[in-house]
C-alpha cells in the first residue's frame, strides 16, 4: 500500500500516532486562505474473502463466555458502554437476540447485526455528529455512522469488547447500501472474539467481514475517527460549504 497526502495552502505537517495506532497527520498553517484542499490518495490491494471463516477459539464458541484476564484488560473501555442507557431499554433490546442459554457466539453477532438493519431504516444524514443507540431506536433511521454505533454499544452491553471503524465502502457494482458511485465514507465496527481477533459487522449492510471494507481508523467512540477535525480563525459568516469527492480507479 502507498499514500500521498496534500495539502492547499501550503501547510505545515507531521505525522503521529494516536492511542488506537491511527496515523494522524497534523498541520499547521502560516497564513490566510480563502479555500481548503485535501487530497489523499491511496493505492491499496483489496483481498478479503467474500466469505470468510472465522476460527473461534473454543473456549468462545458459544455464548455467554469469559474472556482471559489479560484480554479483559487490554479491551479496557472498548467494553464499557458510552451512551447512557438509565431504562435499560438498550441492554433489553440488545439481549432479545440471545436465542438461549449457552447459544452460539458468532450465529448471536450475526443476527445483531442483521437485527440493526431490520428493526433501522439507513437515510443519508450531512448534519453533524452521531445519534444516540436509543435515539436511533426511537426514530427508526439512521446514517451508517448510527448504525455502526448502535451495534456497537449493543454488544458492549452483551458484554464484548467492541470498537468503531471509519473507512470506505468500496461498491464497483452499485449495489450497497450508504454508497454512492464506486466508492463512499463509510463507517461500521469490529468485535473481538477469542481465536479470531478482531470481526468486522458492517450493519448497514448486514454483512460480515472486510470485503468491500477499506479502514483507515479505529476508534472506543465514532468522535475519535473524524477524519478532518481542527479550528478555524475569521468571520463566523465566512464558511460556505464543503465538498467530499471519493473517486475509485482499478
Amino acid at each position: 500500500m502507498s499514500h500521498v497526502l496534500s495539502i492547499a495552502p501550503f501547510a505545515a505537517m507531521t505525522w503521529a500516532h494516536d492511542v488506537f495506532g491511527n496515523a494522524v497527520a497534523v498541520t499547521a498553517f502560516s497564513g490566510l486562505a480563502s479555500t481548503l484542499v485535501i487530497d489523499s490518495v491511496s493505492d491499496i490491494l483489496l483481498n478479503a474473502a467474500a466469505w470468510p471463516v472465522f476460527d473461534i477459539a473454543a473456549s468462545a464458541l458459544s455464548y455467554p463466555f469469559r474472556y482471559s484476564d489479560d484480554e479483559w484488560t487490554d479491551l479496557g473501555a472498548l467494553t464499557v458502554a458510552q451512551y447512557p442507557d438509565p431504562a435499560e431499554r438498550l441492554q433489553k433490546w440488545a439481549r432479545g437476540f440471545v436465542r438461549s442459554n449457552p447459544t452460539d457466539t458468532l450465529s448471536l453477532l450475526k443476527d445483531l447485526n442483521a437485527g440493526v438493519a431490520q428493526r433501522v431504516q439507513y437515510q443519508s444524514r450531512e448534519v453533524e455528529g452521531t445519534q444516540s443507540p436509543n435515539d436511533t431506536l426511537d426514530r427508526g433511521w439512521g446514517s451508517c455512522r448510527d448504525f455502526a454505533v448502535l451495534f456497537t454499544e449493543a454488544a458492549r452491553k452483551l458484554g464484548f469488547g467492541a470498537r468503531l471503524v471509519s473507512g470506505y465502502l468500496h461498491d464497483p457494482d452499485h449495489d450497497l447500501v450508504g454508497s454512492a458511485e464506486a466508492g463512499s465514507t463509510h463507517a461500521w465496527a469490529e468485535v473481538f472474539v477469542p481465536g479470531a481477533g478482531w470481526i468486522t459487522f458492517d450493519p448497514t449492510n448486514r454483512s460480515v467481514g472486510g470485503r468491500n471494507l477499506i479502514p483507515v481508523a479505529v476508534a472506543r467512540d465514532i468522535s475519535q475517527c473524524t477524519p478532518v477535525s481542527g479550528s478555524y480563525f475569521g468571520v463566523s459568516d465566512n464558511f460556505l460549504s464543503m465538498d467530499v469527492t471519493v473517486s475509485v480507479t482499478s
